[in-house]
């Protein structure tokens, strides 16, 4: 994401909070959108393993 689109996505971000938020909840919800937008990048790249590859290496069963 462009740097213009993530300081406009983070102005949006900060509005959305309680105006009594903390430092840690804001870096908090930061991370979590960090995070959600390095895994859609991931999944557009291809750079995904399948769920069933996954569960067997687990050892989850359905």
């Amino acid at each position: 994401m462009p740097s213009t689109k993530v300081k406009e996505a983070a102005h949006r971000l900060i509005d959305q909070l309680p105006d009594e938020v903390s430092w840690d909840e804001l870096a908090y919800q930061i991370e979590v959108r960090a995070s959600i937008e390095r895994g859609l990048a991931d999944a557009d790249a291809g750079r995904i393993i399948p769920q069933e590859d996954i569960e067997k290496h687990f050892g989850i069963t359905r």
